[in-house]
């Protein structure tokens, strides 16, 4: 079951940081609800290495930002391990919004540890300080906001939009579901197993995150809508009991009234790597050729100045 819950964690990050948005747009109706949760779940970053950004954020002047969502396993007296780490760019003069999921098993420097390990490995050395400036370090990119979700919040967020809709590729059964080809309408514990499928997947894992990336766009797309949230008071308690963010409430409705329309075109960048052992230990390495790559895309779209290669 644990391997199963790594697959899909991806998915709770990602749709909770922009759920979460979205319910800042109605904080004038629900205001001291909203309020009340956004400071359960505010916890500032404190950088362990000098930040990539040289100017400062303006949400009111559409800087392009990004996001790291971190799905995490924790457990009483365990810190747990960053089992999904997604990058997430938003540019709203492109109006686009582009995902990038780093393997949990990417070799990369540990910022402040000296060595080099298993990426997912430094939330627990350092928590969310050396993750961020770890990230940032390998994609070299700056990382404006983070969310830490559990990943116990996905049904939660699927149920409190009322359930999504989703186009089915092929017919497929899985843990005890049958979910027909065409479209079909899931309820939470439905969305996690259709989004958890693989073995029988024809693509393997790119068909899995294609299904995964259907229930997230399904999920913003309900959650730009005041009347999606039949349970808004469901949300809010999942939102407090599973997340954590440097996000605040004025900071969301920001993003909210400003960057919204960048979830009109959503893009998908993949991090091909090779899987190999050293020491006994397996890792995923990146060819500088490819994490080049992925890195300049990203720097593309957040507006910021490009590496070179050679």
């Amino acid at each position: 079951m644990k391997t199963k819950q790594r697959k899909w964690l991806w998915v709770i990050g990602i749709t909770m940081v922009l759920a979460l948005a979205g319910i800042g747009a109605y904080a004038y109706s629900i205001y001291s609800n909203v309020k009340h949760t956004a400071q359960q779940i505010y916890e500032p970053v404190t950088p362990i290495a000098p930040k990539k950004r040289t100017k400062p954020v303006s949400l009111k002047r559409q800087t392009p930002i990004s996001f790291l969502l971190i799905g995490v396993d924790e457990r009483k007296g365990d810190r747990g391990r960053a089992d999904s780490l997604i990058v997430l760019t938003v540019n709203p003069n492109e109006k686009s919004i582009k995902l990038l999921s780093i393997p949990r098993d990417t070799r990369v420097e540990m910022v402040g540890k000296g060595k080099m390990d298993k990426i997912n490995h430094s939330y627990a050395f350092g928590s969310v300080n050396m993750t961020i400036a770890t990230v940032e370090k390998f994609l070299d990119i700056p990382i404006d906001y983070y969310m830490k979700v559990n990943m116990e919040s996905f049904k939660d967020i699927v149920d409190a939009v009322g359930g999504v809709t989703v186009d089915n590729p092929f017919a497929f059964t899985y843990d005890g579901v049958t979910f027909p080809k065409g479209e079909v309408t899931l309820n939470g514990d439905k969305a996690l197993k259709y989004a958890r499928m693989r073995y029988d997947d024809p693509r393997g894992d790119f068909g899995r995150e294609d299904r995964q990336k259907q229930i997230i766009e399904a999920v913003i797309q309900k959650g730009a809508t005041l009347s999606s949230f039949v349970y808004y008071d469901d949300m809010l308690a999942a939102i407090a009991k599973h997340v954590k963010t440097n996000l605040t409430l004025t900071q969301m409705r920001d993003i909210q009234e400003r960057y919204k329309e960048a979830r009109q075109h959503m893009e998908q960048l993949h991090l091909q790597g090779t899987g190999t052992k050293i020491n006994g230990i397996f890792y995923v390495l990146i060819s500088e050729k490819e994490r080049l790559a992925v890195s300049n895309a990203l720097k593309t779209h957040l507006e910021v100045k490009q590496q070179r290669s050679g």
